[in-house]
């Protein structure tokens, strides 16, 4: 690794998120009233990239957008959080949305994304961005974008010696080819379960599906498991990392991408991987004590001083 490497790289797609909290999600045909509404920014990799700026990273982030209000939004969001975009404005698709239902009582979603302009995104847009790739100290993407700018991106970092982070969510299917591309792969307990063919009910389970991961040929497999924390398992070690309460669990929307987000700008820092996915963990704690996605990450303040009290 060049020693001018520095800070993170994500590549993804922005959403504008619009959240509807409600006792239940509605039946086929069928009309509720809702218990609230909120919109803000989202789409896992602009959500990654608020994390790790607010956790002290220096982040550039690489997608495409539309020419519209939600593009503004966006904008604006990145400038407000000192995240620099490299980001193409397509004149024909719009802006990336999404759907959320929330349950306003146990804080659980679901969610409907509609990609837009970034659903373009290609090899030769991530190409453009190659310097920026190659100059950055760790690499994340997604698979919200074609797999295939995924796959392209994977390949600059690694050949640059950048520590690469591949979340595979949403769980859609993938070339086995991405699996040596990723010193971390990086899923959710739903999504290792879609990509190993078992659920997760146990950590045996857990650490069963990430022989497999590891089998593919990802480096780690670091695996959230929701309230039971996350592992980090390689072929040498497997470490269990609880989850970190920080209050009351009001919405989990945007946790994964907390925790994503929070690891790599630890991993970035210099700090042992142990060490950051209890950072990610404190960082996805703290985020779902609060409303949305981008907006609900904790600065860094609040991520040091939860660590504080819990040493």
């Amino acid at each position: 690794m060049s020693a001018q490497q520095e800070g993170v790289v994500i590549l993804g797609i922005f959403v504008a998120d619009l959240a509807f909290m409600g006792d239940r999600m509605p039946k086929i045909g069928e009309t509720i009233a809702g218990s609230g509404f909120k919109m803000g920014p989202g789409g896992k990799g602009s959500n990654q990239s608020v994390a790790a700026a607010r956790a002290g990273a220096r982040v550039t982030f690489i997608s495409k957008i539309g020419g519209d209000t939600f593009g503004e939004i966006a904008q604006k969001t990145w400038k407000a959080e000192g995240v620099h975009a490299q980001v193409g404005v397509s004149e024909v698709d719009p802006t990336g949305v999404a759907f959320i239902y929330v349950n306003d009582k146990t804080g659980e979603n679901a969610i409907i994304v509609y990609p837009g302009a970034a659903g373009t995104l290609s090899p030769a847009d991530v190409d453009a961005a190659a310097d920026q790739i190659r100059g950055a100290k760790v690499f994340v993407t997604q698979l919200e974008q074609p797999v295939v700018a995924a796959q392209r991106a994977l390949e600059i970092a690694k050949a640059a010696g950048v520590i690469t982070i591949f979340n595979p969510a949403p769980a859609e299917t993938f070339p086995k080819a991405l699996y040596p591309l990723c010193d971390y792969i990086a899923p959710n307990e739903s999504e290792a379960a879609a990509l190993v063919g078992f659920p997760l009910n146990s950590m045996d389970d857990a650490r069963r599906a990430g022989d497999v991961l590891l089998a593919n040929g990802a480096r780690n497999a670091l695996i959230t498991l929701g309230e039971r924390g996350a592992l980090l398992h390689s072929a040498g070690n497997s470490i269990h990392v609880p989850a970190v309460s920080a209050g009351t669990v009001i919405d989990t929307a945007g946790a994964g991408d907390a925790f994503v987000g929070g690891f790599a700008a630890a991993i970035a820092d210099g700090t042992a991987p142990a060490e950051a996915v209890r950072f990610g963990c404190t960082v996805a704690g703290l985020s779902v004590t609060k409303r949305g996605t981008a907006p609900s990450m904790p600065s860094r303040v609040e991520i040091d001083a939860l660590l504080a009290r819990l040493k």
